[in-house]
């Protein structure tokens, strides 16, 4: 079932969101913006953990949660390891969210319009999860930058 997949995809690349955390030097690099780059990876990281609460968290599994992007994009300072604990609670709720999908559940519109029409629940979560990992690269790529550094070896599925 595609639900199992989804969540698997979801459990390692919260891992992977986490080893990128780590590998960042300091808490300070982790709010560094790159020259020509308006985001930082932080914001980058309160931004991917906006969405997973609002869009699966709040939206299909009734976890209460007020989003506020404005801020994902604002707010600096917390530490690496608030940052780490912050994407660890994401890996202990919205993975057993999707877990717990039906293929009715699925087929439904996804609850909010997105793009300015109804899709399906199941197209709008492979759209999450493009996204995550679209700015899962960005982060790695910012932390590169502004540490000078090379890869992290990535938790595998």
């Amino acid at each position: 079932m595609i639900t199992a997949d989804l969540a698997a995809l979801l459990v390692r690349d919260l891992a992977r969101l986490g080893q990128e955390i780590a590998a960042f030097p300091d808490d300070a690099t982790l709010w560094t913006a790159a020259p020509g780059v308006t985001n930082t990876a932080g914001n980058l990281i309160l931004h991917l953990e906006g969405n997973l609460r609002e869009y699966i968290g709040r939206q299909l599994g009734g976890v209460p949660y007020v989003r506020s992007r404005r801020q994902e994009f604002s707010q600096t300072g917390f530490t690496r390891e608030e940052m780490r604990s912050r994407v660890e609670a994401l890996g202990q709720t919205i993975p057993d969210i999707i877990r717990g999908l039906t293929d009715e559940d699925l087929r439904r519109a996804f609850p909010q319009m997105v793009f300015g029409r109804e899709l399906p629940t199941s197209q709008f979560l492979i759209h999450l999860h493009g996204h995550f990992n679209y700015h899962l690269g960005q982060i790695d790529y910012l932390r590169r930058i502004t540490t000078q550094s090379g890869s992290v070896q990535f938790a595998e599925l």
